[in-house]
């Protein structure tokens, strides 16, 4: 559990069922710090690219459908994606950032470790068995469940059409969670070029059992009964606090001390009045 108090009314474990946050500023911020350039529509979607547009991230509230996150790399930049990961609308944004912190951290290497598959599906699946995770690896089908059954993760084996893959028909993996219903269930897909190391970021905060920050007003109604909520305590003032609010309040009493109560000859006719002030037009 951690120490301190950051914002929100609770924490919530898994953060599979905790819904997203009303910000993606937190999965935006390792690509901004490596200097990709940022810009928006008059709608209020956001695109995010890389100087030499390789990488591109789309964070879409305005978008045609219900993804939220679209992140693709090319080889070439003005050829199509290499591969294509998105996440929906409610899905945890813990997870998205876990995401972009290892993309970030490729582009920082100055290697091109973000555009290969590596060591395919047993490396993302693996933080979810070191997790607990039930996972049966089949010839055609590999899936993992979490203890609770609230989460998933999926492979497909064989040949998938590119083309179906970036229109989002097909998909070499996906994740899910929370109970079926609008907010609280969630879905990402990852094409089948998408790195596994980065595959298995994501899989690795999908298996945290670390708390997470949330307002009452995000956490999904229908996950409430199945995830284990702790309210935020408000931080303890320190010795230091409490001698700085008792000196603030002895300042406030003594400039109030010296205001004189008006006297019966000052409400007289001679006594000019202050001006009221003026009002907004």
């Amino acid at each position: 559990m951690p120490t301190h108090a950051p914002d929100g009314d609770f924490y919530v474990s898994p953060v599979y069922l905790a819904g997203s946050t009303v910000t993606g500023d937190p999965a935006l911020q390792p690509l901004l710090a490596q200097g990709f350039h940022l810009h928006h529509d008059e709608l209020g979607n956001v695109f995010v690219s890389s100087p030499e547009h390789r990488i591109r991230l789309g964070y879409l509230p305005e978008g045609e459908d219900n993804v939220l996150w679209k992140i693709a790399v090319h080889s070439d930049p003005f050829g199509p994606p290499r591969w294509l990961a998105t996440f929906d609308n409610s899905t945890p944004t813990e997870l998205v950032t876990a995401f972009t912190t290892a993309l970030a951290h490729d582009y920082a290497q100055g290697h091109d470790t973000y555009l290969y598959v590596g060591t395919g599906r047993d490396r993302g699946f693996q933080p979810l068995v070191d997790a607990g995770w039930r996972t049966d690896k089949g010839p055609h089908l590999s899936v993992s469940v979490a203890p609770d059954g609230l989460a998933e993760m999926n492979h497909v084996q064989g040949a998938l059409d590119h083309q179906a893959e970036l229109s989002g028909y097909q998909y070499r993996w996906s994740a899910s969670g929370g109970r079926d219903g609008y907010r609280s269930s969630w879905h990402a897909t990852f094409t089948t070029h998408t790195p596994s190391h980065l595959i298995a970021a994501t899989t690795t905060a999908l298996a945290d059992p670390t708390p997470v920050p949330r307002y009452e007003v995000e956490m999904p109604k229908r996950n409430l009964a199945a995830a284990r909520v702790t309210p935020i305590r408000p931080p303890v003032p320190t010795p230091l606090d409490v001698r700085r609010a008792t000196a603030a309040r002895a300042r406030s009493v003594g400039h109030r001390s010296l205001v004189r109560a008006p006297t019966m000859a000052a409400s007289g006719p001679g006594v000019a009045l202050p001006a009221h002030a003026s009002r907004r037009r």
